[in-house]
């Protein structure tokens, strides 16, 4: 039962480039930074929040 944790995986969709700063170093800390990159964080309401912020920015995967 260790491995029970719920995971979100997120892809970055959009560049960064023309947006705020607190929203590129949001990306940072999602893990992305670069067009097409994945990531698989655990999901917390604190991730989701930050996915939240960036929603124009990212795509959640199934």
């Amino acid at each position: 039962m260790a491995n029970d944790k719920k995971t979100v995986t997120v892809k970055q969709v959009s560049s960064p480039q023309r947006r705020p700063a607190d929203q590129r170093a949001t990306l940072v800390g999602l893990g992305l930074n670069k067009m097409n990159r994945t990531s698989t964080l655990e999901d917390t309401p604190a991730v989701r929040g930050m996915i939240a912020k960036v929603a124009h920015l990212v795509r959640v995967v199934e």
